[in-house]
């Protein structure tokens, strides 16, 4: 099984929100798919900020 390298993955982070998931990339992609979202590193700093995390708003701003 492999480790979480927090600290590495925080360096790529842009979640702006607060939570004990952030720097655990499977269980913060395991919590939104649960919700039908997708977590903030799918989308640029300006729509994550809006912390619309919808697979809608992706596809939208995916086009």
């Amino acid at each position: 099984m492999m480790e979480c390298d927090k600290e590495k993955n925080l360096e790529n982070c842009n979640c702006t929100y607060s939570c004990d998931k952030k720097g655990k990339c499977c269980v913060c992609l395991k919590y939104h798919l649960s919700r039908n979202e997708l977590p903030a590193c799918c989308f640029p700093d300006d729509v994550e900020k809006t912390y619309d995390r919808s697979i809608a708003k992706f596809v939208e701003i995916n086009r």
